[in-house]
């Protein structure tokens, strides 16, 4: 809201964590000892749930979209805040809901570091931490072939490393080239949405 007092205070609270992160050894204490969220799923969602750079989006897109005529319409017609938000505001803001989900998805399905970092059972494992570790211990076996049995180093020899990678990377690309379709309407509007300004 541009009457809202805070919003000066609130927009720096959001922007300084996308300049100055946290670093790695306070955010792995705080997720491990703090949360306790070691070797659980949470520790794969939570991370990622929220971000500065979507908070600013949101604001750029309520600010530019939504006219504060209509807000103030409903609140003269004795509307509460939550009803002139879920029954106005998010019905206009499907190209923004859009945006940020196919941001969200692409995030959680290349995501192999947050597997590697703070999981040890390896049936938590994310599929990129999995097919990560798949193609390391190809490299590995493949690279060490000389420190092997003569039986092993050949089996290492002939194991297959590029055609690996291609099969690793259509297993990549395939759910997320099936899950596009759905967004690119509210997606490419949500991109273009004050741009031109009439």
């Amino acid at each position: 809201r541009s009457n809202f007092k805070l919003k000066g205070f609130f927009t720096w609270v959001v922007f300084i964590p996308m300049v100055f992160g946290g670093g790695l050894v306070s955010t792995y204490n705080i997720y491990t000892s703090v949360l306790g969220l070691k070797d659980s799923i949470w520790v794969l969602i939570l991370p990622m749930a929220v971000s500065s750079f979507h908070v600013v989006i949101c604001k750029t897109f309520f600010k530019t979209t939504i006219p504060q005529s209509i807000l103030e319409s409903a609140e003269i017609d004795g509307a509460s805040q939550f009803r002139i938000y879920f029954q106005m505001v998010l019905p206009i803001s499907k190209p923004l809901l859009a945006t940020i989900g196919l941001l969200l998805t692409f995030g959680y399905w290349n995501d192999w570091w947050l597997s590697l970092m703070y999981i040890d059972n390896k049936k938590l494992y994310s599929l990129q931490a999995v097919l990560m570790s798949v193609e390391r211990n190809i490299e590995f076996l493949a690279n060490n072939a000389d420190s092997l049995s003569v039986s092993a180093a050949e089996y290492a020899m002939k194991m297959p490393k590029e055609p690996m990678r291609m099969a690793m990377a259509v297993v990549i690309v395939i759910p997320i080239a099936c899950a596009y379709p759905f967004f690119q309407k509210y997606f490419v509007t949500g991109l273009t949405v004050g741009s031109v300004k009439e």
